[in-house]
């Protein structure tokens, strides 16, 4: 695999209560291990990988496993070993212990079969700046064995896929930022292979850029390709993935999908309200105590309501009322997966 290419009710978000996104402590977690006997779809298994530099340990016994036509995005924080992981994935980094199979085949060092199943769109863009769209995509396309009519063929596939057909004549340096993200991923699509991995594919582009960007890969998946989706942006990997692992310090501290992650939290939904006068204490100690509501939080003028379940906030909103409490303004919100990765990797900023 090569390293360049194929290598007023209103809904809105709402930041939880601090004591919701505080604290892992109030959050413990022991990494359930899937049966992967019992999952015959499975086409990535990383199996127990370790890595050291020198006296740093950057990944400790990380596992997990895709399946055939699965999303699977991976987070974690600047430094917690995310990089090494999808190095060591895609065979670019050996392993000091474990393995990666793609297709039930080894990944190893150097050419083999299963790196021919993977492609690999990097961060740092790898295009041949003085070669048009299409001669990028041949050259590409040539390293893996196609040539003829089924090389030109591929090309007019991907650059539909990416939506640059109309610009195949031109050079990428008159190509703005998001258009070169969008070759840099036709690049990896080249040999068609069954496994994309994207390592932060948006950085630095603009909305529209993004979404052509969701569209290609929402088509992919519509086409069974699987996909690893790296990326700092919370809301890119709930639009794709049906599948989070969280790595932090080197390890798993989250492997299951956005469905199982919201539950982690003690409060999945919030309620933010602008009550037309103060609420006296007896009042906000009684709401504290109504059934669904765990965290009652005063910011400002605002009371922020936490709680069970969205569909909650309508009998607080009836109980507040009866306490002559009238709302000039309320907005509810669900767990966002930017709280819950708070919430397991803690606020603290980290240096890569």
């Amino acid at each position: 695999m090569l390293l360049s290419g194929p290598v007023c009710h209103k809904a809105r978000p709402i930041r939880l209560p601090d004591t919701l996104r505080r604290g892992a402590d109030m959050l413990p977690f022991v990494p359930l291990q899937p049966n992967r006997h019992a999952m015959p779809d499975i086409l990535l298994s990383v199996d127990n990988l370790h890595k050291s530099f020198g006296a740093r340990q950057a990944v400790t016994a990380v596992s997990f496993d895709l399946s055939k036509g699965q999303t699977l995005g991976l987070l974690g924080p600047n430094g917690a070993g995310k990089s090494t992981t999808v190095s060591m994935v895609c065979g670019l980094l050996k392993p000091d212990q474990g393995e990666v199979r793609v297709g039930g085949q080894l990944v190893g060092q150097g050419n083999n079969t299963a790196k021919q199943m993977m492609g690999l769109v990097p961060q740092d863009l790898a295009l041949y700046e003085d070669l048009s769209a299409r001669e990028n995509l041949k050259i590409f396309g040539a390293l893996y064995g196609l040539k003829g009519a089924q090389l030109k063929s591929r090309c007019a596939q991907v650059l539909d896929l990416v939506q640059l057909t109309d610009r195949l004549a031109d050079k990428p340096t008159t190509f703005s930022g998001g258009m070169k993200r969008r070759l840099n991923i036709a690049a990896a699509l080249m040999h068609n292979p069954q496994l994309l991995i994207l390592d932060e594919p948006t950085v630095g582009i603009d909305p529209q850029s993004r979404n052509a960007i969701f569209d290609s890969l929402e088509a992919l998946k519509r086409q069974g390709c699987s996909l690893i989706y790296t990326s700092h942006y919370m809301e890119e990997v709930e639009r794709l993935a049906d599948h989070i692992v969280i790595i932090d310090h080197g390890q798993v501290i989250a492997n299951e999908s956005p469905a199982a992650l919201y539950e982690r939290l003690p409060a999945r939904a919030a309620l933010r309200l602008t009550p037309t006068q103060r609420l006296p204490d007896a009042t906000l100690q009684q709401l504290r105590q109504q059934p669904g509501v765990s965290e009652v939080t005063v910011e400002g003028e605002d009371l922020l309501i936490a709680l069970d379940s969205a569909e909650q906030a309508q009998d607080v909103l009836v109980w507040l009322t009866q306490q002559g409490c009238r709302a000039a303004q309320f907005f509810t919100a669900r767990t966002s997966l930017e709280a819950i990765f708070l919430t397991l990797t803690g606020r603290s900023l980290r240096d890569a």
